[in-house]
């Protein structure tokens, strides 16, 4: 069933707008692009395949996100028409069933997102699947090396990304949208989850955005390695989904901020890379790193649930693993720290982590964190070799020097004062509720070193 708003009738054949990554309505090139054609029918695909491979914190923070895309449309007229099934089935079925004359998109450059996109284009036959725009502030493919070929490097690419600029935003107003409305599925209710998520949707991206130009933005090239601070932008979940756009950020650090600004790049790098490599999301980007010998078995499987509840007794790694746990994200600086102790310190293959945070992260975005893990795992684009090997009570002191951090997600340990919380063993009477060190991380740094020497013994 079908509700056109407003009641007049239009001249123009409806067209489909497809959301995906993009649950906004401002700064929104294909709900411009498709508004300009005639009535619109906003459409969300609960894809069974997406869902199985996100965890229930990513889940219920998605639920959330359509919830306040729905209310924000109906503010305006419109509504989210929810179909749950295969895309290339769901799609064509409401083509056909409001008469639509194209649907619209925001390119997807992963790799099944490009897979699934040419399924439905196909399903469509001769309607238009038209992509305006994409997730990025530059589209993967569009900054290349003067000889055509992608950047492998994220320096260069950065040169290269920053000369070659970004669009202004665009001027969707869903107020001079003429919205069709259609029935569809109600959005399921929230997965059980422990995790306790911050506030989803358009609105919430645009207001953090705000907050933290005001009181983070300053002092962000200093602070952004400190988690025991907490004053980093909390951006990553809104970039996931797309309430908020990338360029629409970029305005407001022009004149300014370089430091945030990369951050902003290493999305688009990273974007790039998997649209280049597609089987970098689940392979080695350097292919002579799978020869790299890993720990499996029990004594393995162990390890990782150790890590995993954040048990390790390392303070640093542990607290890390804890706010996985609680908050569905992790600061940046200590995602590196508890990856390096998992691969260099447990031995365990990059892909196991990899895995857990896509389970646990509201974040959790393929491109970022299947090449954050390679560039820990020293498997991935980044030039520097496996043999950089994070000190998890070293970088506990020098990014977390409070302690506070640690205090915060590790509460046996709230008794020790300062630094000394990174090395609870060496107090007098450590407390007897923490484990000591799973490992002896001196021990294990050099047998991480001596699998390495194995690979270049064997080229």
């Amino acid at each position: 069933m079908a509700e056109q708003h407003p009641s007049e009738p239009a001249s123009e054949p409806p067209s489909v707008l497809w959301f995906r990554r993009d649950l906004r309505l401002g700064d929104h090139a294909a709900l411009m692009t498709a508004a300009s054609h005639g009535p619109v029918t906003a459409l969300f695909v609960l894809d069974d395949t997406l869902l199985a491979s996100s965890g229930g914190p990513r889940t219920a923070y998605l639920f959330r996100t359509l919830r306040a895309l729905d209310a924000d449309l109906r503010s305006h007229g419109g509504a989210l028409t929810v179909r749950h099934g295969t895309p290339q089935d769901v799609v064509p079925a409401l083509v056909q069933e409001i008469g639509a004359a194209a649907v619209h998109v925001s390119a997807d450059f992963g790799p099944y997102g490009a897979r699934r996109d040419e399924r439905v284009a196909a399903a469509l036959g001769e309607v238009p699947l038209v992509p305006t725009g994409s997730p990025y502030a530059v589209a993967p493919g569009r900054v290349l090396k003067a000889d055509g070929t992608p950047y492998k490097v994220f320096t260069p690419f950065y040169r290269a990304w920053s000369e070659h600029g970004w669009r202004r935003p665009a001027d969707s107003d869903p107020a001079r949208v003429t919205w069709l409305v259609v029935d569809g599925d109600a959005i399921p209710d929230d997965p059980a989850t422990d995790a306790e998520l911050p506030e989803a949707g358009e609105a919430a991206a645009l207001e953090t955005w705000k907050a933290f130009q005001e009181n983070g933005l300053r002092h962000y090239a200093k602070i952004r390695n400190r988690p025991d601070l907490d004053q980093t932008s909390r951006m990553s979940p809104h970039l996931k989904w797309g309430t908020i756009h990338p360029r629409t950020m970029l305005v407001d650090l022009e004149g300014g901020n370089d430091a945030y600004r990369r951050q902003i790049c290493w999305r688009d790098f990273y974007g790039q890379v998997l649209h280049h490599w597609p089987s970098s999301a689940h392979d080695y980007f350097k292919p002579d790193m799978k020869r790299m010998r890993y720990d499996g078995g029990k004594h393995a499987d162990e390890a990782f649930e150790t890590w995993a509840k954040g048990e390790t007794g390392f303070p640093i790694v542990d607290a890390g693993m804890r706010q996985l746990l609680a908050e569905g994200w992790m600061h940046n600086r200590v995602r590196m720290i508890v990856a390096s102790f998992l691969v260099k310190d447990l031995h365990l293959e990059w892909t196991r982590g990899a895995r857990h945070f896509m389970d646990h992260l509201i974040d959790g975005d393929l491109a970022n964190n299947q090449h954050g893990w390679q560039w820990t795992a020293g498997t991935g684009t980044d030039a520097a070799p496996y043999f950089r090997v994070f000190n998890p009570v070293s970088q506990g002191e020098k990014f977390d020097p409070t302690g506070d951090y640690v205090r915060r997600w590790v509460p046996q340990l709230r008794a020790i004062p300062g630094a000394a919380v990174h090395q609870p063993w060496t107090q007098d009477e450590p407390p007897a509720d923490y484990p000591p060190p799973m490992v002896d991380h001196k021990v294990e740094r050099l047998e991480a070193l001596d699998r390495l020497k194995a690979i270049s013994r064997e080229t």
